[in-house]
């Protein structure tokens, strides 16, 4: 018998609903046997284990044996626990709670109270991210490389490539992206750890915070800055004027023409002799 596309998607379909009830009853259950999912469900226990199986082979569950369990004959009662994968999937309040949390801070200490929450809440990524970076012992650019990698582990999904001017660390995804953007605390913070990782001054040219797609933060590199400093120098130095075509004439004054004889010095009428 064949199964056309459309079949095929009504099938899919109602695995996912049956798979996402499967979830919903671990969470408001909490672990159960196939067993008892079964039941509640409706279908039979080899219907649920088919569900639970490919629930496991994406992360989203796992079977562990039942604490207390009687080890009897047949197979012991195991039971399926929700995963944090699992747990993922439905709707958090952590931004809310942050939020609750850094306007308390706030109004009971000001802004250099949110910055020290910030400064305590990226000193473990600090930490962390140095390990990978202190590996890294070139250019400042090839350790904002290492510093890329240990962003992406943390959730960060970030990038780092070299530029004329040096190099450029790109962190696609902000996991604190809604916080930030009403206390910019939090960004400050990250631009000085992103700074003290590489080992220069960085420059943030764009935040997801403040609406652009991408947390871009500019690193200059050692030929750059001596670039610019020649630059400078060479500019602040001033060369040897150069007249404007035609004025030259203007400003060197021109000889008077001469209409006699070059004279000695002349004598008053009383010192000459008569012929």
């Amino acid at each position: 018998m064949e199964t056309s596309a459309g079949q095929v998607g009504t099938v899919r379909a109602d695995d996912v609903r049956t798979r996402d009830r499967v979830t919903a009853l671990l969470v408001e259950h909490g672990p159960q046997t196939a067993s008892e999912l079964a039941a509640r469900l409706g279908v039979s226990p080899a219907a649920v284990r088919r569900h639970l199986d490919a629930l496991a082979a994406r992360g989203r569950v796992e079977e562990r044996a039942a604490p207390g369990a009687q080890r009897g004959r047949g197979r012991p009662a195991r039971r399926f626990h929700l995963t944090e994968a699992g747990r993922s999937g439905f709707p958090h309040a952590y931004d809310d709670l942050a939020l609750t949390a850094l306007r308390y801070v706030a109004a009971s200490g000001g802004p250099d109270a949110v910055r020290a929450v910030a400064e305590a809440q990226l000193a473990g990524l600090e930490q962390r991210a140095s390990d990978a970076v202190a590996r890294s012992a070139g250019a400042p650019v090839d350790r904002a490389r290492a510093l890329a990698e240990a962003l992406t582990a943390e959730g960060y999904a970030a990038s780092a490539s070299a530029i004329a001017s040096g190099g450029q660390l790109c962190q696609h995804h902000c996991p604190v992206a809604h916080v930030a953007a009403e206390f910019p605390q939090l960004c400050e913070v990250e631009t000085a750890v992103i700074g003290r990782l590489v080992g220069t001054h960085v420059q943030r040219l764009a935040t997801i915070a403040h609406g652009d797609g991408v947390c871009t933060t500019h690193i200059p590199g050692p030929h750059a800055r001596a670039g610019a400093r020649a630059h400078t120098d060479a500019g602040n130095t001033p060369g040897p004027a150069r007249p404007v075509p035609g004025e030259r004439a203007a400003r060197v004054p021109r000889p008077a023409p001469s209409t006699s004889t070059t004279r000695s010095t002349p004598t008053s009428d009383r010192e000459r002799t008569p012929a």
